[in-house]
Order: structure tokens, then sequence, then C-alpha cells
């Protein structure tokens, strides 16, 4: 299922834009609705993740822009104009001196008293304008403090010195020369900031995956668990109903439904096995008595009947029966094909078996009686109809697809899902055998799906019918 319901945004887009440009502006939402879908986690425990991380992404946003804007400009304001009227007051001072001797009282003052480095140059041009740094905002207001302040041209270096900032002020009988630690122009200690917002994040996240893998394991546990009862295979004996309340109250249930299905399967093959007994000794009985009957073409046509009520009734109780509650266990995929290829020798028709080469024979837990009747059943429709036939078996991803091919007169691609209906039977080629009763092909699906696959009808390369068994590995 899609993270955002497409049809639910095409009404909302609907409801907001107006009916001029509604097929441009809609193509285009639709066009972002489906990027996005792409974009964003499948998993449930990806998209648990992303609900936690993305509040505390933005919310971690807003802080440090709150702290940036209204904590750490307004210090740098303030620094930045303590230091420009210090050095305003040092320009003041020293206008007022007259001899040489008394510039050195006016370093130490600035020095001791004031914290900054002081020197006097002979007077000149400034410097060239260097380059901006790339955060500019320290620039930005120091320039301006000083501009305000100091009303006197100046050039100022705040890239230079990782540890110091350098500003020169031009007098109209020297350049004086100042040096400020980078602490008194500007706040220092944000990064101690960050520091903690980026740990506690890291702390959060931390907690929250491991407490999102305790609560995502109950629920893999429950969806391999449906996995495997799905596809007949063994039960894990481990599992029980674990996590949070809701997860334990899914299990439960599961657990209940399981218990159901597998007494009402066991239910339906003890009387199945009833009804097979019963029906079948009174077959057996009027085989005898049809034995003890002269041979006329009334007893042969007798026969005839018991036999193919016989087949019609075998053909019945195995759609009921199904697998028969039969249980998965590993099974030599190769043996199994082998195996059912001599026994379809008595069909008396040429059957191919094609298997491609591989190192280990492919073993996969199967309801072994089960599929083999399965895949018989396609055989021996192949062979009602066909002159030849090929059995193939090869994997694809997580596959295994067991094809049966024949060169029969085939069946109507618009026929092709009628066809696994019980009982439907089609006015054509491949159905005009009497003793048909239908269910082939029924009962071949109904096995499949118990092993979590399907099977499914297509034109075979033979120009008749193909037949495929798919089973996950």
């Amino acid at each position: 299922m899609a993270f955002l319901d497409e049809q639910q945004v095409r009404r909302w887009i609907g409801g907001w834009v107006p009916s001029a440009p509604d097929r441009g502006f809609r193509a285009i939402a639709a066009s972002i609705l489906r990027v996005v879908n792409e974009l964003v986690p499948k998993g449930l425990y990806a998209r648990t993740l992303l609900i936690i991380i993305a509040p505390i992404v933005v919310l971690e946003g807003v802080i440090a822009f709150t702290f940036m804007e209204r904590h750490w400009q307004a210090v740098t304001r303030r620094l930045s104009e303590a230091t420009a009227r210090d050095i305003a007051a040092l320009v003041d001072v020293f206008e007022g001196y007259q001899h040489d001797d008394d510039y050195a009282r006016l370093v130490e003052m600035a020095r001791d008293t004031l914290n900054l480095s002081m020197q006097v140059l002979p007077a000149g041009e400034l410097p060239a304008p260097g380059p901006k740094p790339f955060f500019s905002f320290l620039d930005k207001a120091l320039s301006n403090e000083i501009r305000r302040h100091v009303k006197r041209p100046f050039w100022i270096d705040t890239v230079g010195d990782s540890r110091r900032v350098e500003i020169r002020v031009r007098h109209d009988h020297a350049i004086l020369r100042f040096g400020a630690t980078r602490t008194q122009t500007y706040a220092s200690n944000s990064h101690i900031f960050l520091l903690w917002m980026v740990g506690t994040s890291v702390i959060l996240l931390t907690v929250a995956i491991l407490f999102l893998r305790n609560q995502i394991r109950p629920i893999l546990r429950l969806s391999e668990a449906a996995d495997a009862f799905g596809k007949g295979r063994p039960f894990p004996e481990d599992f029980k109903p674990r996590g949070a309340r809701e997860v334990r109250q899914a299990a439960e249930a599961f657990i209940e439904m399981r218990d159901r299905i597998k007494t009402h399967v066991d239910q339906r093959t003890t009387m199945l096995a009833g009804v097979s007994h019963d029906l079948r000794t009174v077959l057996t009985r009027f085989k005898l008595e049809l034995a003890f009957l002269p041979d006329s073409s009334d007893t042969r046509a007798l026969r005839s009947d018991v036999n193919e009520m016989q087949h019609m009734l075998e053909d019945y109780l195995a759609f009921a029966r199904g697998d028969g509650g039969e249980e998965a266990k590993p099974t030599n995929l190769r043996e199994l094909l082998e195996e059912i290829h001599d026994e379809a020798q008595v069909f008396g028709t040429q059957i191919e078996l094609k298997l491609r080469q591989r190192r280990k024979d492919l073993v996969l837990p199967l309801k072994r009686q089960a599929l083999k009747r399965a895949i018989t059943n396609l055989v021996s429709n192949a062979a009602r109809f066909g002159d030849q036939i090929v059995i193939r078996a090869a994997t694809e991803g997580r596959w295994v697809r067991i094809e049966v091919d024949d060169n029969g007169p085939g069946i109507p691609a618009a026929e092709r899902a009628n066809v696994f209906k019980p009982f439907y039977r089609l006015d054509h080629a491949r159905n005009q055998d009497e003793g048909n009763t239908g269910l082939g092909l029924a009962i071949a699906r109904d096995i499949a799906k118990s092993h979590g696959g399907d099977v499914t009808l297509g034109e075979s390369s033979m120009g008749g019918l193909k037949a495929i068994i798919s089973v996950p590995l």
C-alpha cells in the first residue's frame, strides 16, 4: 500500500485548485506524489524510524535557528559593540597624545585594561579589502559597530588568524592597529550548545532504534509464522505471543484461527476417509457381482460405468480432501520429478523430462504426495490431448517453476481462467472425453496454493498448452 493515498490527494487538490489550471497542476501534483511514494521507505521499521526522526530534525532545526538568531547574533552584536567602543575610546585618547613616549603608556593601558593589543604604525593607506569569510555575520556585525562608533576609515581581518581579529584605523598622523581575541568579538560557546543538541539526539535515536527493534521483532515472527502456515510448512515450535498488547492479541487470534483450521481439516479428512471407505465398499461389491455374471454387452457396459464411477469418485474425494492435511517435509525435487516421469509412461505418450544441471539437488519443504498429485494431474491432462509432452523445472528468483508443455489443441486465452473452476467443461476438444470430471486443474491449483504458489496456463512453444506450477523456495 502506498504511504500516501493518491486518490485522496487528488480529491484534496481538486478542492483547492482553480478550474482553469486544474489539469496541469493535478498532473504535477500526481508526479510529485509518485516520486514521494517511491522515495518513502516501504517497511514498518523504516517508516516508524522516519516518523520519529523527522520531528526531531525539524525541532532541532527550529531550536538551532532560534538560538542562532536570538542568542548567538545578539551576543555577537553586544561583544562587537563593546570592542568597537573600546577602540573608539583608544582612538580618542590617541588624539590627545603629543609625544611618542606617551604611546607606550597607551599601548600598555589597551593591553592591561581593555585586553587589546595596539600598535601605532606610520601614516599611510589601509590594506586592500580581503576576502569575506564564508559565514560573514561576525564581519558585518563588527564592521557596523566600528563604523558607528569610530567614524574613521578602517580595515578589519576576521579570517587571517583563527584565534584573533585584526582592526586597523586610519588617523591623520598614523595607522592604529588593534588586535582582539575572537572571544571578545563574538559568542564562541555556541558549539557547546550544538554538541549537546547533537549528542542528545544521537542518544534519543539510539534508544528509539533499540526499542523499535524489540517492538518490530514480534511482528516479524508473526509474519513468518503466518507465511509458514499458509505454505503448509511446519509451524515454528518456539512461536508464542510477544510484544505490545495489540501484537500479542493479533498473535493469539492467529493461533486460535490456526487451531480452528486444523480442527476443521482433521474433521473433514476423517469424514472423507469414512465416505471413501463406504463408497469403495459398495463399488467393490458391484465389481464382485458383475464378475459372477456372464459376459455380455450389458455386463461390459455396467463394468465400464462402475469404472467410470470409481474414477469420478476418486476425483471428487481428491478435490474435497485437498492436500489431506499432509505436513510439508524436505523433498528432493529432482527425485520427485523423475518418479512422476517414470510413472507417467503408463499413459503411452512420449514424455521428456528436462532439468537444468545444478551442483546440488534442490531440496524444498513440500507436501510430497500432494504436489506429486498436482503435477501428475497436469501430465495426465496433457497426455489425454497431446502425443508429445515436455516437463521442465527451473528456479526464477525466489520461485520454482515446473512447466508441462504439450502439442495438443490448447485452451483459448479467454477460457483459461474458467477451467480452474470445479466441474467446468469447455465445448472444446480438450473436454470431449466423457470420463473427464473437470476437477484436475482445480485440484492442481488448490494444492499449489496450499504451498503458497499457483498454477497458470499459457501457450506452449509446441503449439498446445503450457501449464506452470510456481512454488516459493
